[in-house]
């Protein structure tokens, strides 16, 4: 059972390769903003998570289907809609159950189930222990005002918590000018960011011996940051980019996976995109909205 699990869950690492490769394209397109290109995310992270799909003759898979991957219809309620799974591997003759081509390759599938499984609960528990210990470490925080706090064992803000957040500035912020540092971790609050971080990370754990899973979990990481900013540019204008672009200089880096910090992502980019900031246009928005669709369809969809 367990290296049936892990079949799939391989297959589902592969296809959300390729979709993420393609994001990681996109996000090379400048003029699309960070606020929009931070959705195009779900892609990935979805076909890491769901093992099926809706059938599409204008799916990419139904290019790769012609040289390496096969569809395997799970449900057909019509002759036009079809939900299946996508399998790259190609290395069972049947499926539920999956009967392997050969005793090889069913023993290296339950090997690779085990490990996979045993690295997985490792990598959970050590996430676990070190969210504990993050909470264990602000147990003397100085309340400043509302959900703000100040705490000398932090070097940058940032927002702690989901359920009830909270802002935790370095000690030495007291009495310095937080407006723009406490709009752009509200901003995070209101995004729920935090707990989006939390489900990639997960997401990513699963997919752990996909080197690219880390890589689209950090790239999906720095979008947060910079959709944050460009989403409180958008409230204050671009004529106060550089006031925020100095506050953003004064603070130092330091955050972990757990939290969305005002100093997270690199600086240089966050500059960078904070100076070129532009409000859209309502055609460049129904631009983007349209290339979005069009994205999810191509790449959320099987073969067909």
């Amino acid at each position: 059972m367990l290296d049936e699990v892990f079949y799939w869950i391989f297959n589902m690492s592969i296809t959300a390769s390729i979709s993420g490769v393609l994001i990681m394209l996109l996000r090379l397109i400048k003029k699309i903003p960070r606020r929009i290109t931070v959705f195009l995310w779900i892609i990935p992270f979805l076909r890491m998570t769901f093992p099926f799909g809706l059938n599409s003759r204008y799916s990419l898979m139904s290019l790769l289907s012609k040289i390496t991957t096969k569809t395997v219809v799970v449900y057909e309620p019509s002759e036009d809609i079809a939900f299946s799974m996508t399998n790259s591997v190609m290395a069972a003759d049947t499926y539920f159950p999956i009967t392997y081509k050969s005793n090889v390759l069913e023993n290296i599938f339950s090997v690779a189930a085990i490990i996979w499984i045993i690295v997985l609960l490792a990598i959970i528990l050590m996430l676990v222990v070190t969210y504990f210990s993050t909470i264990h470490e602000f147990r003397d925080l100085e309340h400043l005002r509302d959900n703000i706090y100040l705490s000398d064992k932090i070097v940058s803000p940032a927002v702690y918590g989901i359920i009830r957040p909270k802002i935790i500035l370095p000690a030495n912020y007291n009495g310095r000018d937080i407006e723009l540092i406490v709009l752009h971790e509200k901003t995070h609050i209101r995004s729920l960011d935090n707990l989006w971080r939390i489900v990639a990370l997960l997401i990513a754990s699963i997919h752990w011996f996909n080197p690219l899973s880390w890589l689209f979990l950090k790239s999906f990481f720095s979008d947060l940051e910079l959709s944050c900013d460009e989403r409180v540019l958008a409230k204050i204008g671009a004529d106060r980019a550089k006031d925020y672009a100095s506050c953003l200089l004064e603070c130092k880096q330091g955050t972990t996976v757990f939290t969305s910090a005002f100093g997270g992502a690199k600086i240089r980019t966050r500059i960078e995109n904070i100076l070129s900031f532009k409000k859209m246009t309502w055609l460049s928005l129904i631009v983007l909205v349209v290339l979005i669709s069009a994205t999810f369809y191509v790449l959320l969809t099987n073969a067909k």
